[in-house]
């Protein structure tokens, strides 16, 4: 049977989502953790609706599993009791249920939604924030910011700001990309898409605080994108400023179709599926 797990994890300590030889991701964490808890052998593999780098944190992730039904059965009422006793203190499995027919935590995706954390305060980060908040030494203007992210907005090929991906589309629609001081000195930016490419989110940030701090005009992030190649001159943003906070899915009865649709290889003169936004975009 399909299950699902809602996850949360602190990324700090970990490298990335994706399981690696001899190297602590979340991934092989949890599969271990299923594993003892449901006596597998071998763990059973976690299919994740965003592969996080190192670094990256999540309160909102989601994941799909496979198990054998009659070992799902044994231990359903105690499942979460039990992942969290023997999960390390830096990851959580907040929820684990039956997953609806033709769910599939990867393709039946709408969108995802991101959140980077910056402060610009000049003495830097709080200490108790250090693990999840970047320091950047420079004012930042949010309005300015706002004006070059609102011209990112929409379905574009990314490849300016993606680690182009053998056979991968670069194509995304990014549905949301706003800044905002959520404390006198720490801007929040928070960046929604259908599906990010890899690096995008942290790229398109530090695209964007260059902007905020006066070394780039604000048409500059635009001028990248419509170039359609890696520029040195973005810097990826540090990983740790990262947090991947929801995982927004279909009704139940259309989890199959969106999965069979997010499949096909996007083009730009091509339709792809409808994406509702959420009631915050504007």
């Amino acid at each position: 049977m399909r299950l699902r797990l809602d996850i949360s994890y602190d990324g700090a300590d970990f490298a990335g989502w994706a399981r690696q030889p001899g190297q602590r991701t979340v991934q092989g964490v949890v599969e271990d953790a299923l594993a003892r808890i449901m006596r597998l052998d071998p763990p059973p593999v976690l299919t994740v609706a965003g592969r996080t780098d190192s670094g990256v944190h999540a309160t909102g992730q989601v994941a799909h599993v496979v198990v054998p039904t009659t070992a799902y059965q044994q231990i359903s009422r105690a499942m979460s009791r039990r992942l969290a006793a023997v999960l390390p203190p830096d990851v959580r499995v907040r929820e684990v249920a039956p997953a609806p027919e033709g769910f599939d935590a990867r393709f039946s995706a709408l969108r995802r939604r991101y959140e980077y954390r910056v402060s610009d305060e000049p003495t830097g980060v709080a200490p108790l924030r250090r693990r999840d908040t970047v320091w950047h030494p420079r004012p930042l203007d949010v309005g300015r910011m706002n004006e070059a992210s609102a011209l990112l907005v929409g379905e574009h090929d990314f490849a300016a700001y993606c680690r182009k991906r053998e056979g991968a589309t670069t194509i995304r629609r990014l549905l949301r990309y706003e800044w905002e001081r959520a404390e006198e000195r720490l801007a929040v930016a928070t960046v929604e898409a259908d599906a990010f490419c890899h690096s995008m989110v942290r790229a398109l940030v530090g695209a964007v605080l260059s902007v905020g701090d006066g070394r780039r005009p604000v048409e500059w992030p635009r001028e990248v994108l419509l170039a359609g190649v890696r520029d040195s001159a973005v810097k990826v943003a540090p990983a740790h400023g990262l947090a991947l906070v929801e995982v927004v899915y279909p009704g139940d009865h259309e989890l199959a179709d969106r999965a069979l649709a997010t499949r096909r290889v996007r083009t730009l003169d091509r339709p792809v599926l409808p994406v509702v936004p959420s009631p915050s975009a504007s």
